[in-house]
C-alpha cells in the first residue's frame, strides 16, 4: 500500500457500510492494520447492527444510529489514558456490520425420502420441499458461533447447513403433527407454522430467527401414488357390480354399431349373462339363499331401409319413433343379424308389436 493510500485511510474518520448485494450477512470494515482513529464516527443504518471487537474481544454491539468511538460509547476502553500522535491510531479494533433484515426465498428440500408413520397407511416415505426466511436476531451470538473472523459472510455459506437441519427435524415434526398423508396437501400452511415453532429454538441457538417456513409440496413415491390413485378410483366407482354391468352395456352398444361384429358380440354378451346367471343360481343353492334375479337379455337391434339407404341399427324405442314418424311401415325392408336377406317389416314377428304401437288417425 502506498504512503498516500495509508494517509487517506488514516484521515478517514467515518466508519459505515452500504450493502449493494442481496446475500451478505456480515461484512468486516477494512482499515489499514485494523487501526481505528480515536473519536471516529460510526454510522449504523436501519437494517444493520455493528459489532465492535477490540484486541480479539467483543466490546459492544451498536444498533441503528451515529456514534463517536470513545470511552463514552466503549466502556471497555476506559482504561486507556493516552495515545501516540501522528497517523498511528491509539487502539486496534475491528468493526463487523451485521445485516438484520430478512433474507427470504431460501430453498429447502429432501435429497432422500423421509420415513414417517402415517396414522392411516402406517410407515411411508415422503419427499418435501419449500422455502424459508431468516434474519440475524443476536449479532453477538452469530459472530461467536458462526462467522468467526470471516471478512464477508454470505447466505451461500450457511444455507446447506440450515437445509440439513430442517430435513433432520422434518420427520419428527411430521410425526408429531398427526396430519395424515391424504390431508397434507390441504394443510400446508398449518404444517409450515408447526415446523417453524419446532425448529425456531435451534436457530436461536446460533443467533438467527426463523421468521417463516413454507411447505410447497409433499410427494409420495411413484408406486405409492399409483396405489393411492387406484384406491381413489374404487371410491369414486362405488358399487363394483353395478359398474361392471354399466361397462358391459357400453360394450354391447359399441358392438352394435359394427354390423360385422354385432352378432358375435351379442352372442358373447348373452353367453356371459347366462353364465353369470347360472353361477349365481349355483351359489344361491349352495348357501341356501334365494338366487339373484338375472338381468334381462339385451334386445336385438334392426337395420332399416329409409329412402333406399341403410340406417341403424335401432332398438325397440327407436323403431317405435320411426313408426310414429312414418319412416317405418309394414312394407319397409328391415334386417337383423342372423337373417338371410332383407324382408318387409310385417314378415318379422319381433316387429309386430312395434308396428302396432302407432296410434290410429284422429277422427274427423
Amino acid at each position: 500500500m502506498s504512503i498516500w493510500d495509508r494517509l487517506k485511510k488514516e484521515l478517514i474518520d467515518i466508519i459505515q457500510y452500504l450493502d449493494d448485494t442481496n446475500n451478505t450477512l456480515v461484512y468486516r470494515f477494512e482499515r489499514f492494520q485494523n487501526e481505528i482513529k480515536w473519536g471516529a464516527k460510526l454510522v449504523v443504518r436501519e437494517g444493520q447492527a455493528a459489532v465492535f471487537i477490540n484486541e480479539g474481544k467483543l466490546a459492544d454491539v451498536f444498533g441503528p444510529g451515529t456514534y463517536t468511538l470513545d470511552t463514552k460509547n466503549l466502556p471497555i476502553l476506559a482504561t486507556l489514558k493516552g495515545w501516540k500522535y501522528g497517523f498511528e491510531s491509539p487502539f486496534k479494533a475491528e468493526v463487523y456490520f451485521i445485516s438484520t433484515r430478512q433474507f427470504t426465498d431460501l430453498k429447502w428440500g429432501t435429497m432422500n425420502p423421509v420415513i414417517v408413520r402415517d396414522p392411516e397407511f402406517g410407515p411411508i416415505r415422503l419427499r418435501a420441499f419449500g422455502t424459508y426466511a431468516i434474519r440475524v436476531k443476536d449479532p453477538a451470538t452469530f459472530i461467536r458461533e458462526i462467522v468467526g473472523t470471516d471478512g464477508r459472510f454470505t447466505t451461500d455459506e450457511i444455507v446447506n447447513q440450515l437445509r440439513n437441519v430442517i430435513v433432520s427435524h422434518l420427520g419428527d415434526a411430521l410425526g408429531e403433527s398427526k396430519i395424515g398423508v391424504v390431508d397434507m396437501s390441504a394443510r400446508y400452511r398449518e404444517m409450515g407454522e408447526f415446523l417453524t415453532l419446532e425448529m425456531r429454538p435451534w436457530f436461536e441457538g446460533i443467533g438467527l430467527d426463523l421468521t417463516t417456513m413454507l411447505v410447497e409440496n409433499i410427494s409420495l413415491p411413484p408406486e405409492v401414488e399409483q396405489a393411492l390413485d387406484k384406491r381413489s378410483s374404487m371410491g369414486v366407482i362405488g358399487n363394483v357390480e353395478q359398474y361392471a354391468k354399466f361397462q358391459a352395456a357400453d360394450a354391447l352398444r359399441d358392438a352394435a354399431k359394427n354390423p360385422g361384429a354385432a352378432g358375435m358380440m351379442v352372442g358373447m354378451g348373452v353367453g356371459n349373462v347366462l353364465g353369470g346367471q347360472m353361477a349365481g343360481v349355483a351359489a344361491g343353492s349352495a348357501s341356501g339363499g334365494t338366487p339373484p334375479t338375472p338381468p334381462p337379455i339385451p334386445a336385438v337391434a334392426f337395420f332399416v331401409a329409409i329412402n333406399n339407404q341403410q340406417a341403424g341399427p335401432f332398438d325397440a324405442s327407436a323403431l317405435r319413433a320411426k313408426v310414429a314418424g312414418g319412416e317405418l311401415r309394414p312394407e319397409t325392408l328391415v334386417w337383423k343379424q342372423g337373417m338371410a336377406s332383407w324382408a318387409p317389416a310385417r314378415e318379422v314377428p319381433e316387429l309386430a308389436a312395434v308396428l302396432n304401437s302407432a296410434p290410429p288417425p284422429l277422427p274427423g
